[in-house]
This record gives structure tokens, sequence and C-alpha cells, in this order.
């Protein structure tokens, strides 16, 4: 059911409906999914359904009926009609209307049968998990390379132990950026569809990083990848395996505490059978957000749970620079010196200023590559959602021209790319789609992501002074960290540079808006060059 009087819409996105100053999917599409997954998740052998669907649009004009209608002519939302005001005219005579309602051969449902069907546990079908399976089986971009695939088959054996002890099972999996723990994730998903009751699910605290697992699996994900958040998921039963991607930004709010582990999480865990989680400690970049090993080791112990923890060491980020890693981890402890990179198996290097690397990223770009420039949270925010965006993030540097100033917009804060803006992609497409690379990202739309040419500037959050890193929350336009004091902020600041500084699969540039942190850059590491 739609109110809509009327709409934009564009033949080369059929898909998609400009309503306001909303994108959202077209109306056929919309009752189309709806439509899938009870058939997929509530349809069973005990409950057998047969599932249709209408798009109705009772206020909508004939024209518009008609462009939708054109736009869903083809592929599969041509099997959801779309009715408008005309079509439901109160002239019309009942046997028609039941027509276009596609419910001419329909009889009421008994009582009993209503009951069940709202009582149904929704599950997802054998289908729906051996459709998915196969996708991800055959998807090359989640293939394993060397312990990755060891990785994965210890968690295999240890969830197939688990099961069969009929004891509830906690598995970590630790390790730091690069090391696989996503691919694996996805690759466990595909062999837990095949497997007898396992009933899965990949769940992630980052909207950003369930968006862009969905893509690279398909609609077969429907259901079986999605964002943990405040809510557990009600298809999660006791014969449920969870995969929780990084599980470093669960969310463990104060109001959400429950003896020192966070609720919500647990909640999930309580209800699973087992539980694998992902995670990196040193992602943690928020106050209302982490967990750690020993507070899983614990929980499992108190809960009467196995505990399994699995570490992976090889990284094939970063051009497989083990040595860019440990320097990175290095540059951005809290105290002492790193030495200068001599590394010649990645592309590392300071920029002088922001007309240098913007330069390094468009060459980049023209070229054929990814490239994105993310920074700290330290310019103010007040774009709104949809273009045209504000150039907010503004770093003013001494050129051979003279004084200048550097300006580009945040990335943008829409969960559905624009239909009058396809340069401009939405937030969790930032990493990946055209035109991101115009556009500055942050921490929460580059962590889990990865892209081949990165630009990092380090902003006044976090400077170089007598030898050792400083906070400067003050400078931070960040809510839930500029208010904390100096020490604590600190941690997360260095956390998030180092995530960002990961991002970059073949190369990254670092830039800092303080002089004497620049300086300090300087003398660690070589200057750009083309």
């Amino acid at each position: 059911m739609k109110q809509w009087t009327h709409a934009r819409t564009d033949s080369a996105r059929c898909g998609l409906i400009g309503i306001g100053d909303r994108t959202v999917q077209h109306p056929a599409r919309q009752v189309g999914g709806y439509a899938r997954y009870l058939q997929d998740w509530v349809s069973s052998d005990e409950l057998e359904l047969r599932v249709r669907g209408v798009a109705v649009l009772h206020d909508a004009p004939a024209d518009l009926v008609k462009k939708l209608r054109e736009l869903s002519a083809h592929g599969p939302s041509a099997d959801f009609p779309v009715l408008g005001r005309d079509d439901l005219d109160t002239g019309t005579a009942p046997k028609l209307l039941a027509e276009r309602l596609a419910c001419t051969d329909l009889q009421p449902p008994a009582p009993e049968d209503v009951t069940a069907f709202l009582a149904t546990e929704h599950q997802p079908s054998p289908g729906l998990l051996a459709r998915a399976g196969r996708v991800i089986e055959g998807n090359d971009a989640l293939a394993l390379v060397g312990d990755q695939d060891l990785a994965r088959q210890e968690v295999w054996h240890a969830v197939t132990d688990a099961q069969r002890r009929g004891r509830k099972s906690t598995i970590v999996v630790t390790g730091g950026p690069g090391t696989g723990k996503t691919v694996i994730a996805c690759r466990l998903l595909g062999d837990l569809c095949s497997r007898h009751k396992a009933n899965p699910r990949l769940l992630s605290p980052s909207g950003t990083l369930t968006r862009q697992l969905k893509r690279t699996v398909g609609d077969e994900s429907r259901g079986l990848i999605t964002t943990f958040l405040d809510k557990v998921p009600t298809s999660v039963t006791s014969n449920s395996v969870i995969l929780l991607d990084e599980a470093h930004r669960a969310r463990t709010y104060p109001d959400h505490q429950r003896n020192k582990f966070p609720t919500t999480l647990g909640k999930l865990m309580d209800r699973a059978a087992v539980s694998v989680l992902f995670l990196d400690e040193r992602q943690i970049v928020r106050p209302t957000e982490g967990i750690t090993l020993a507070q899983l080791a614990q929980h499992a112990h108190d809960n009467d749970r196995t505990f399994r923890h699995i570490d992976l060491t090889a990284q094939f980020r970063c051009n497989g620079s083990t040595a860019y890693h440990q320097w990175i981890d290095q540059l951005l402890q809290p105290h002492g010196t790193v030495s200068p990179w001599t590394g010649a198996d990645y592309d590392l290097a300071i920029a002088s200023d922001p007309e240098q690397f913007t330069e390094w990223v468009e060459r980049h770009q023209s070229t054929g590559h990814t490239a994105r420039i993310a920074a700290g949270f330290c310019w103010p925010w007040d774009s709104p959602p949809t273009p045209p965006l504000r150039r907010e993030v503004r770093i003013a540097f001494d050129s051979p021209e003279g004084r200048r100033v550097w300006e580009r917009p945040w990335n943008s804060r829409a969960d559905e790319t624009g239909l009058d803006s396809a340069d401009v992609p939405a937030r969790p497409f930032w990493a990946t789609d055209k035109g991101g690379h115009d556009q500055v990202g942050c921490i929460y739309t580059a962590q889990g992501m990865e892209y081949a040419y990165n630009v990092v500037i380090i902003g006044h959050d976090l400077i170089r002074h007598n030898g050792r890193w400083e906070a400067r929350p003050q400078a931070s336009h960040d809510p839930a960290l500029k208010q904390l004091p100096p020490p604590r902020y600190l941690q997360y600041a260095l956390n998030s540079y180092r995530v960002l500084s990961t991002r970059g699969t073949k190369g990254t540039r670092l830039y800092s808006t303080d002089r004497a942190t620049q300086s300090y850059l300087e003398e660690v590491l070589p200057l750009h060059s083309l």
C-alpha cells in the first residue's frame, strides 16, 4: 500500500523511485521482496504457503501507474501487478476488482490456519540455504588463501564438535586488518548453509559492511546476512550458528550493560547454539562499542559454554606486507618511536600538501583503480543527507602560489544512492562506487572496507609532541568522543587512524594538518613521488 500521487522515475534505474528527497524501491520490487521472504522463511512442510503480491497505490493517477508498470514490465517484478486510483474505482464490479487483486480463486482462511501462520517460527527454508550456499561457493571474491582456509577448517571442526556435544559454545577468531576475518565468515556461512539444521546467520554491527556483503552474495542472502545493533533477530533459535563479524563494534552502551557484559550481545549468544565472533580489539573506536577476548572467555566460563580461541597471523591486505602492518602498529603506539620506513613491498609515503594527495588519488582513479581519502572526524558535519553536499572538510596550507584552501564534502549520510545524484554514492557504498573519491570518508564508512589506494588525513585531534602522541578531544566533532578526557580519547584516536591506515591494498599517503606532526612524519616517511 502506497499513498503516492507523484514520483520521479528513471528508465536507466528501473528498480529505484524518487519520492521527495528520498530514493526508494519500486513498489513491485518491494512487494516481491515481501513475497519472497514469506516463501523462504515462513513456508514449510508443516505450513505450506503459496504467496502472491500486489502493489496498491490508491491515490496514484493513471500516468504515474503507467510509468511504474513500464519500469516493472521486464524481470521478476513483472509478477507483481501495480494498481492505481482508477483500478480501484468504487464503481468497479466486484469480480473485476477481484481479478485485479489476483484473488478470484481464494477463500477466507480458517481461524486455526491464521493462528498457525502467526505462530510459525521464521527460519530459512532448505531451498534458500541451498541457493545461498551455491552462490557463496562459486564466488571468486570469497576465495580463501593459505592460513585463511586453515582457520576456516578449524572453526568448522569446532562447530561440529560443539553441535555433537549439545553444549553451547563460543569460538573467537582474532586477527588484525587484512587477515581475512570477513571472507572466512562468508565462507563459513556457505558451509553452514549445506549443514542439516545449522540455521546460520552472518551478523555485523556495521551497516556499511552488511550492505556490502549483501551486494557480494546477492539476493540469496536475504535474512541470512543482517545488521546487529540493539535487537536479537527473531529467527535466531536454539539450533542457530551465528557468525558475528566485527564483534569489536558490538554496542555496549551503559544502559545496555549487565554485569559488565553487553546485554544485547549476551542475549544473542544465550539464544544461539554456537557463537563465532571475529574480533580485533585495536579496532574499537568508540566508548559505546567494544568487547574483548578476555570478556568473551569469562562470559563462556560463567555460562558453562565451551570456549575456543583461533588467532589469525598471516595477512593479505596492504599488498601482503607484514612489514607495513608492523610499522603502522609501531607508529601508532602511545609512546616510543618508530624506525623510518624502508620497505619495498608497499607504496607508503607522506604527502606534502592536499593538492599533492588529490592529484595522486585522481591519477589512480583515471587508470581504473579505487582510491579514497579518509580523515579523522575533525571538521563539522552539518551537510544534509542528500546532495548537494557541503564542502565542510577545509584545510588551509601554504603552496608556492601562496596560501591555499582545500575543500571537500564528507561522504553522503544517505543509505541509498539518490536517483538524481548517481555520482555521489550512499554511505554504505562510498568505498566502492563511482564518485566516492570526490568525498572524504570517515572511520564509520571506511572500517571493514578496502580500496587500492588510500589517503589518511590526521586531524588536530592527534598530534605528536615531545616524542609521544597526545590527544586533543576538543578538536573532534564526534559527539560520542569529544567530551572524553585526553588519556581515554587517545586510544580511540590511535585505533581510528590505525584502521584508516590499513584500508589501502596497494598504497597509502599520510598527511597531518598539524605542522609539528607533519614534520615528525617527514622524518620517518619518504616524500611522496609520482
